[in-house]
Protein backbone atom coordinates (compact mmCIF):
# COMPACT_ATOMS: atom_id res chain seq x y z
CA UNK A 1 0.00 0.00 0.00
CA UNK A 2 2.69 2.63 0.33
CA UNK A 3 4.34 1.65 -2.53
CA UNK A 4 1.18 2.67 -4.31
CA UNK A 5 0.91 5.81 -2.56
CA UNK A 6 4.52 6.67 -2.92
CA UNK A 7 3.73 5.37 -6.60
CA UNK A 8 1.13 7.89 -6.53
CA UNK A 9 3.14 11.03 -5.23
CA UNK A 10 5.90 10.64 -8.01
CA UNK A 11 4.06 10.03 -10.59
CA UNK A 12 2.25 13.60 -9.43
CA UNK A 13 5.54 15.17 -9.25
CA UNK A 14 6.32 14.09 -12.34
CA UNK A 15 3.27 15.41 -14.21
CA UNK A 16 3.25 18.51 -12.06
CA UNK A 17 7.26 19.07 -13.75
CA UNK A 18 6.41 18.33 -17.14
CA UNK A 19 3.08 20.55 -17.58
CA UNK A 20 4.89 23.65 -15.53
CA UNK A 21 5.94 26.40 -17.81
CA UNK A 22 9.30 28.30 -17.28
CA UNK A 23 9.09 31.30 -17.02
CA UNK A 24 12.16 33.05 -18.37
CA UNK A 25 13.20 30.71 -21.13
CA UNK A 26 16.83 31.16 -21.42
CA UNK A 27 17.21 29.57 -24.65
CA UNK A 28 14.97 30.54 -28.15
CA UNK A 29 13.05 28.20 -30.61
CA UNK A 30 15.44 26.74 -33.36
CA UNK A 31 14.64 28.82 -36.28
CA UNK A 32 16.38 29.66 -40.07
CA UNK A 33 17.60 33.00 -40.53
CA UNK A 34 18.93 34.64 -43.80
CA UNK A 35 22.30 35.85 -43.35
CA UNK A 36 21.47 39.24 -44.42
CA UNK A 37 22.26 42.31 -42.13
CA UNK A 38 19.75 44.61 -41.62
CA UNK A 39 19.85 48.46 -40.35
CA UNK A 40 17.02 51.10 -40.62
CA UNK A 41 18.25 54.57 -42.06
CA UNK A 42 16.59 58.21 -41.41
CA UNK A 43 17.42 60.79 -43.62
CA UNK A 44 16.96 64.69 -42.46
CA UNK A 45 16.63 66.81 -45.19
CA UNK A 46 15.52 70.54 -45.89
CA UNK A 47 12.38 71.18 -47.77
CA UNK A 48 13.93 70.82 -50.81
CA UNK A 49 14.70 67.26 -50.25
CA UNK A 50 18.41 67.25 -49.83
CA UNK A 51 20.43 66.19 -47.11
CA UNK A 52 21.19 68.38 -44.39
CA UNK A 53 23.98 68.05 -41.45
CA UNK A 54 22.27 67.46 -37.86
CA UNK A 55 23.87 67.88 -34.63
CA UNK A 56 22.60 66.15 -31.16
CA UNK A 57 21.11 63.10 -32.71
CA UNK A 58 19.87 60.27 -30.68
CA UNK A 59 17.32 57.37 -30.63
CA UNK A 60 15.62 56.75 -27.65
CA UNK A 61 13.30 53.80 -27.12
CA UNK A 62 9.98 55.18 -25.67
CA UNK A 63 9.07 51.31 -23.56
CA UNK A 64 12.60 51.78 -21.64
CA UNK A 65 13.67 55.45 -22.01
CA UNK A 66 17.14 53.52 -23.17
CA UNK A 67 19.08 55.61 -25.56
CA UNK A 68 20.34 53.61 -28.53
CA UNK A 69 23.59 54.15 -30.20
CA UNK A 70 24.59 52.62 -33.02
CA UNK A 71 27.73 50.17 -33.70
CA UNK A 72 28.09 51.37 -36.62
CA UNK A 73 29.49 55.04 -37.57
CA UNK A 74 26.74 57.20 -36.68
CA UNK A 75 26.27 58.84 -39.81
CA UNK A 76 27.10 57.56 -43.21
CA UNK A 77 29.39 60.00 -44.81
CA UNK A 78 28.31 58.89 -48.56
CA UNK A 79 24.94 60.71 -47.90
CA UNK A 80 24.80 63.91 -46.07
CA UNK A 81 22.30 63.77 -43.06
CA UNK A 82 21.58 60.31 -43.20
CA UNK A 83 21.72 57.90 -40.19
CA UNK A 84 21.55 54.60 -38.70
CA UNK A 85 18.86 54.24 -36.52
CA UNK A 86 19.13 50.73 -35.06
CA UNK A 87 20.59 47.55 -37.26
CA UNK A 88 20.41 43.56 -36.43
CA UNK A 89 23.60 43.96 -33.47
CA UNK A 90 20.77 45.85 -31.42
CA UNK A 91 17.66 43.43 -31.94
CA UNK A 92 17.51 42.36 -28.76
CA UNK A 93 16.86 46.22 -27.31
CA UNK A 94 13.48 45.96 -28.77
CA UNK A 95 10.74 43.87 -28.23
CA UNK A 96 9.06 41.42 -30.28
CA UNK A 97 5.91 43.09 -30.50
CA UNK A 98 7.61 46.40 -31.60
CA UNK A 99 8.56 49.03 -29.94
CA UNK A 100 8.18 53.18 -30.77
CA UNK A 101 12.21 54.51 -30.94
CA UNK A 102 11.97 58.51 -30.99
CA UNK A 103 14.73 60.04 -33.07
CA UNK A 104 15.37 63.89 -32.53
CA UNK A 105 18.06 66.10 -34.77
CA UNK A 106 18.82 69.86 -34.59
CA UNK A 107 19.61 71.30 -38.14
CA UNK A 108 22.94 72.46 -37.80
CA UNK A 109 22.32 75.69 -40.38
CA UNK A 110 19.31 76.82 -38.24
CA UNK A 111 18.94 75.35 -35.08
CA UNK A 112 15.42 73.56 -35.46
CA UNK A 113 14.91 70.79 -33.61
CA UNK A 114 12.76 67.99 -34.97
CA UNK A 115 11.92 64.12 -33.99
CA UNK A 116 9.40 61.20 -34.96
CA UNK A 117 9.02 58.06 -33.64
CA UNK A 118 9.34 54.79 -35.38
CA UNK A 119 7.97 51.13 -34.78
CA UNK A 120 10.20 48.43 -34.70
CA UNK A 121 10.39 44.91 -33.94
CA UNK A 122 13.37 42.56 -33.02
CA UNK A 123 13.58 40.72 -29.64
CA UNK A 124 16.02 38.66 -28.42
CA UNK A 125 15.20 35.50 -30.19
CA UNK A 126 14.74 37.57 -33.43
CA UNK A 127 16.78 36.92 -36.41
CA UNK A 128 16.40 40.43 -37.61
CA UNK A 129 15.15 44.31 -37.23
CA UNK A 130 12.26 44.62 -38.58
CA UNK A 131 10.65 48.61 -39.07
CA UNK A 132 6.66 48.28 -38.28
CA UNK A 133 5.75 51.99 -39.11
CA UNK A 134 7.22 55.67 -39.02
CA UNK A 135 8.82 57.98 -41.56
CA UNK A 136 11.97 57.48 -43.63
CA UNK A 137 12.75 60.73 -43.39
CA UNK A 138 12.40 64.13 -41.17
CA UNK A 139 11.88 67.04 -43.39
CA UNK A 140 13.03 70.81 -41.93
CA UNK A 141 11.23 73.77 -42.47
Amino acid sequence: MIMYKIAYVLFCAIVFIACHKKEDPSECEPRMCTEEFRSLLISFTDKDGKGVAVKDYSVINMSTGELIKTRVVASLTLIAGTFVVIDDTQRSKVSSAGDELKITGTYEATGQTKSAIVKVSGGKCACHIEKISGPEKIVFD
